[in-house]
């Protein structure tokens, strides 16, 4: 099989269960991509973490970067399609009946089940993106230090990303 149709099939499914978006299934696709098929390494996938969450628009970006690392410009567009397009599909009609469903307790079921689990998936990409981007005390310092002030102030992430990369530049990290 070849790379292009892998990535298809691979973040094909994956769309299905991205609950929260791309970012909740990256424990899988860092798994995909280092672990099972070696496409890159952990400071790669890192680093093209790195770059989807610096950009604007979804998080969905990540796997355009996984695709365009893998294939080019074919990679790129399918791993774009195979994560947007089932999942988009699944939820245009799911809605249908999630409006049928409204009122009743399955609902809030439903919610009050996804809700911890997105999550976790979250948490759970962290985890991965730290292990594979920090190398030594001071990325560990500096991630745990970003943490803390996310939870604790309403500072703007940019400046924590600025400051990152002004620490790495001055040879501190």
């Amino acid at each position: 099989m070849n790379v292009v149709t892998e990535i298809i099939l691979q973040f094909g499914m994956l769309s299905l269960v991205a609950f929260g978006g791309a970012g909740a299934v990256l424990p899988e696709l860092h798994r995909l991509a280092v672990e099972t098929h070696h496409w890159m390494n952990d400071a790669t996938f890192a680093q093209l973490v790195a770059i989807s969450q610096a950009t604007p628009g979804p998080n969905a970006i990540i796997v355009t970067l996984i695709g365009w690392h893998v294939a080019g410009l074919t990679g790129a567009l399918a791993a774009t399609t195979a994560m947007c397009g089932p999942s988009s599909l699944l939820i245009f009609f799911f809605m249908r009946f999630w409006e049928k469903i409204r009122a009743t307790r399955w609902r809030l079921i439903i919610q009050t089940g996804i809700s911890p689990l997105a999550i976790g998936l979250v948490l759970a990409s962290g985890c991965i993106v730290t292990r594979g981007a920090d190398d030594g005390w001071g990325a560990y310092c500096l991630t745990a230090a970003t943490v803390l002030i996310v939870l604790k102030s309403r500072l703007n992430p940019l400046w924590l990303i600025g400051s990152g990369a002004l620490l790495g530049l001055a040879g501190v990290i």
